[in-house]
This record gives C-alpha cells, structure tokens and sequence, in this order.
C-alpha cells in the first residue's frame, strides 16, 4: 500500500487488519508467560469485551463530562500538532473514537496500533461502516490497523514501508507501558524509530504527581469520589516511592460503568 496516495489519486477507502502480532520481539524470553505479558493480555481482554454504547446510553453516562472532556484534550491535542497530508501513527488506538479527529485535521495516511483484537474489529468497522454508519461521510484518508503489543513487540519491523510518521499519538494508555522498564523503553524506542527526524509525539497519561499527593491525603490506602476509586496495594502502606523505582507501581482503577483495571 502507498502510504502517501498521489494527489491525482482518490484516497482508499480500506483498512485491513493486520496478522496478530503479539510477542514479535519482545522482550519476555521463549515461553513468554510473564507477569508482565498476562497483565498485559487481560488488559486486551477487557476491552475487547467491552460493548458498544448507543448515542443514548452515552449522553446518560454518569462519566459523560469526562469522556467530553477527554475527547477535548485530545481534539485540541491533534488540532494542534497535526498537519494536512501528515502520515500518522496511532498508539493504543483502540475502537478508532478519534478517526473524526483525524479527519478533520486533513492528515494523508493512518497506521492504528492496539492489543485488543475486538478493538481492531471495531476499528475496522468504524473506518468502512456498518449498517449503522452509512451516513457518515467515507474517511478521508487510507488506513492500516495492525493488533500488536505496541510496549512489547518492535513495530519498525513491520511498519517498515509505512515509516516515518510525521505525528505519533499514544492517548490514555502510556501508562500500561510503566509496568517494567523494559516495557516502557520499547514504548520509547517504538516512537522514535518510527517518527521521521523532527517529527511530533502527543500523548496523554495519568499525572503520578497528583495521584501520589491524592494517596497521602487519604487516611487509608484508597481515594476516588463517587464515579472513580483509586487503591494501592498494602505492600504501599508507608506510602513512599523512591525515585529511583518508578517502574510496576500498580494500583487498582475502578471508573464507574466502565472500567476496572489493575495499573
């Protein structure tokens, strides 16, 4: 596939799921069984199993404001740092909510990476429509969706002919990477392979700063209000974390309706 269609040329209506690649070159060892990697795959398992709401059942979602707010993080995000024609990769990109995003930014070629196979699918369905979609305007520009580990697996040895990007995105899901170090490396090592020299990375993740300052403010070892709760582990108790540690500091994350995650 050319990435970058001529201009003389109508842009692609196709996007493809790509082989499963997990594993490829990760750093697990042969039987790739680790703590790490099952963490991982029950990530995938959940929001692969996560439905589809109706228009409905989202406006009347008690975390409506947050979900909007979100999208305008990141509307403002790529409305900012995105230009027309620009080759995009997409990190974590889930169910495709900001293919719009993308699209309205003009951008010349799409590549969306996830773990989640139902979240591809759903990608996939969401980029050609489905009896539901079919007013909504075809997208602008032609897409690859790959599922992959992309904190684990070397993403420059299958997107070789697609690179370099002008705009890397990672949204809500940088964090995952933090369980090792060698995760979070490979996260960095995947951006900056495949950007092109000068090119722009954008990215949203929790801020550890305020988490902390939140669990120290707390009597016990859990914080949150009524559509979130955060709690660490006992191990945590005295509530320290040396700077020279930052990595597999996890906590439970409950987002009401939702989610239900272990960081």
């Amino acid at each position: 596939m050319n990435k970058r269609p001529r201009e003389d040329e109508p842009s692609s209506s196709l996007a493809s799921a790509q082989k499963r690649q997990f594993g490829a070159g990760g750093g697990y060892g042969e039987q790739g069984y680790s703590e790490e990697r099952i963490s991982a795959q029950r990530v995938a398992d959940h929001y692969s199993a996560r439905s589809n709401q109706t228009l409905e059942e989202r406006e009347n979602s008690p975390i409506i404001h947050l979900k909007k707010l979100n999208n305008w993080i990141k509307s403002v995000l790529v409305q900012l740092y995105a230009r027309p024609g620009d080759c995009v990769l997409d990190l974590a990109c889930g169910k495709g909510g900001d293919l719009i995003k993308w699209d309205k930014a003009k951008v010349g070629y799409y590549v969306g990476v996830d773990i989640a196979e139902g979240s591809i699918k759903d990608c996939m369905t969401r980029y050609n429509g489905d009896s539901d979609q079919q007013r909504r305007k075809k997208f602008s520009f032609p897409a690859r969706l790959i599922c992959a580990d992309c904190y684990e697996t070397r993403l420059d040895e299958y997107l070789c002919e697609d690179a370099p990007f002008d705009i890397c995105s990672c949204q809500f899901a940088m964090h995952y990477s933090w369980s090792t170090e060698a995760r979070a490396r490979q996260a960095l090592a995947n951006i900056s392979a495949l950007l092109r020299p000068g090119g722009t990375f954008i990215g949203t993740m929790p801020d550890a700063n305020v988490i902390i300052k939140r669990l120290r403010e707390s009597e016990g070892m859990e914080f949150g209000n009524s559509v979130y709760c955060i709690t660490f582990g006992e191990e945590y108790t005295e509530k320290k974390f040396p700077a020279s540690r930052p990595f597999g500091i996890k906590y439970k994350f409950h987002l009401e309706v939702t989610t239900r995650l272990t960081f």
